[in-house]
């Protein structure tokens, strides 16, 4: 059975893991290999991930994870960039655990979260050419908005109403 819930110190390892496989399945086709490698060292090391589920504010809700069995399936995180505006920062499967809702009910908990600090829109980036997360994204009702450039790499601005 799956449980979603707030992550803590005792999941830091299951979030860096998810975090590292997943992006490795995701970008491994967009990404020069040293870009990925740069991303995995920066965002998902033990001693950031334990800092990001030690605090949690309006800016950062903190991580989400989704474990079967206490194993750490998925993780997600996001955050208010405005008043009325809230950002998905994260939102990561174990890439074997795809198309069984668990992104779903992921991004249904960080979306809670943010309407309750009084987000009314909900925005992400998604990498162009992301053929895992655009689909999701889409059939969840968000809309490209803008276009922008990062590092030399395309990124889609979406939003939706929440």
């Amino acid at each position: 059975m799956m449980e979603i819930k707030k992550a803590n110190k005792s999941h830091v390892s299951g979030i860096v893991k998810v975090c590292t496989e997943a992006n490795w399945a995701t970008y491994r086709s967009i990404y020069k290999k040293e870009y990925i490698e740069s991303i995995i060292a920066t965002y998902y090391n033990d001693e950031r991930i334990l800092e990001e589920v030690s605090s949690s504010s309006k800016d950062w809700g903190g991580y989400f994870v989704a474990l079967d069995q206490d194993e750490v399936v998925g993780v997600a995180g996001g955050g208010m960039i405005s008043d009325l505006d809230a950002e998905v920062y994260v939102l990561y499967l174990d890439p074997n655990r795809r198309n069984e809702g668990i992104g779903s009910l992921l991004l249904n908990a960080v979306t809670e979260q943010q309407e309750e600090y009084g987000a009314r829109i909900q925005w992400v980036s998604v990498q162009k050419g992301n053929k895992k997360a655009i689909p999701f994204y889409e059939a969840k009702g968000f809309k490209v908005v803008t276009e922008e450039e990062s590092d030399g790499y395309q990124s889609l601005r979406y939003s939706r109403q929440i």
